[in-house]
């Protein structure tokens, strides 16, 4: 696939490329002067003005819909290795590739010893020492692409254009578009988060400063993956690889990226898929008894499943907990027929559980149990897949507020040793992420690196 940025993109790349020293430079903008209010232009002046907002902006304009990750992956290594990093790619080809087009990355960089701060370490080599805290988030969306843009408030983009805001500040800015929220605000606060990180203790006298709170190169690394929205395989590939068991035995913590509102999450749902085929005789319409329609078949038991939820447990309902509440169902994708006047031969359907508590044994036992109440001669083919329980997370850093989510992320995908401190943190909300209303503030991004930063140093000190 060849690599093509948007002229805007590209410019925002050359715009957020800039040097540890000058990263450390950077200072809190002001807010944007309110006596002749916020036009559009002066939105576009408040993201090109800062590094992070940059950083956001360029890897938003690239679309990556999950199995389409190339392009938006070559840019966030063309930024990282110009911010003296060193990555690693892994290839990760979609299911039934059969072309090189269809190239997927996954992306692990950790910073230059030898360009970072290689004064502080005497005698150290470019190669660094096995990180401490591994930052991670993934690189792919849900479609549609939705283009981003800027606008106030209240406000869209085409209400922005010759109008005059007067009260609002540049806080209050909402970026909207596809990824924005999910997950391209978590890629580019993690990537600024260790690039402040880096340069203030590259700008730091060792000999004046011995405090523990001071950034070590070594002690980060970064790894962005593709695949979380469908199938979490990026990360899967990732667990399983040699990179990964020969960079991990000294892990402290890994933040895993999500939008969390700006909390750290305290645990989330588990999920259980089940698809469900039926065949049946197709015959003509008009004399129905001479077929089987498949869709009758299947009927039955997407009405019950889509009960469960609401069951209670002693009567067959699924589990529940104080944690996480109830359990939800999702009759999410149903197929059948060919025609209005054909009696249907063959009809499937997708359901997701999110469970909030048991096994996805327990589960699987539940839904076939109440499948088979009304289809007692197993006509139906069940085809289970995609389980793990609830996922509890670490949420034991001062200073954050807490909150529990419905959905599932990649932290069940990557294996870790006990005592490894699992932290899920981001900005935005997920109740937009996947809409056409994807959105954030330029508040809420910023919070979200002050909050990263103090995640990282939290479990260094640990």
């Amino acid at each position: 696939m060849k690599l093509v940025w948007s002229g805007a993109a590209a410019a925002l790349l050359s715009t957020c490329i800039c040097t540890a020293e000058v990263a450390n430079e950077q200072r809190p903008l002001q807010q944007l002067p309110t006596s002749n209010g916020l036009d559009h232009d002066s939105l576009s002046d408040v993201i090109a003005s800062s590094p992070l907002l940059s950083l956001h902006r360029a890897i938003c304009e690239v679309e990556s819909i999950t199995d389409d990750e190339l392009s938006v992956g070559k840019l966030v290594i063309s930024i990282l290795e110009a911010h003296n990093f060193t990555v690693e790619t892994q290839s990760v080809p979609p299911p039934g590739a059969t072309n090189e087009t269809q190239e997927r990355l996954n992306i692990y960089a950790y910073p230059d010893i030898s360009k970072y701060g290689g004064a502080l370490l005497s005698g150290s080599s470019a190669k660094p020492s096995k990180p401490k805290v591994l930052l991670s988030s993934h690189i792919d969306t849900v479609p549609p692409h939705i283009p981003y843009s800027l606008s106030l408030p209240g406000k869209n983009k085409h209400d922005i254009v010759g109008s005059s805001i007067s009260s609002t500040s540049r806080k209050d800015i909402l970026i909207s578009g596809r990824g924005t929220v999910d997950d391209k605000a978590c890629v580019a606060v993690q990537i600024q988060t260790a690039l402040d990180l880096l340069a203030a203790a590259s700008a730091t006298d060792i000999d004046t400063d011995t405090s523990s709170s001071r950034t070590s190169p070594s002690d980060l690394a970064l790894l962005f993956v593709v695949g979380e929205e469908k199938r979490g395989d990026g990360m899967k590939h990732f667990s399983a690889s040699d990179l990964y068991k020969s960079t991990s035995a000294d892990y402290k913590a890994v933040l895993f990226g999500e939008p969390t509102e700006g909390k750290l999450a305290a645990g989330h749902k588990g999920i259980m898929m089940v698809s469900i085929k039926a065949h049946g005789k197709a015959a003509h319409s008009g004399y129905p008894w001479l077929g089987r329609s498949a869709n009758s078949m299947i009927l039955p038991a997407l009405n019950v499943l889509d009960k469960l939820g609401d069951l209670p447990e002693e009567e067959g309902g699924l589990p529940r907990s104080e944690k996480y509440g109830k359990s939800t169902v999702n009759v999410g994708l149903m197929q059948g027929g060919v025609a209005g006047n054909v009696v249907p031969e063959y009809a499937m359907a997708d359901v997701t559980f999110r469970l909030a508590g048991g096994t996805v044994e327990q589960v699987q036992k539940i839904v076939t149990d109440a499948i088979r109440a009304v289809d007692p001669d197993e006509l139906l083919e069940l085809e289970f897949s995609q389980g793990y329980g609830p996922v509890p997370l670490d949420a034991d850093v001062d200073g954050f507020g807490t909150i529990t989510v419905n959905y599932g992320t990649d932290v069940p995908n990557l294996e870790l040793a006990e005592g490894v401190k699992k932290y899920l943190y981001g900005p935005g909300s997920i109740l937009v992420a996947h809409g056409k209303n994807e959105g954030l503030t330029v508040g809420e991004l910023e919070e979200a690196l002050e909050g990263y930063k103090k995640l990282v140093k939290h479990s260094l000190q640990a």
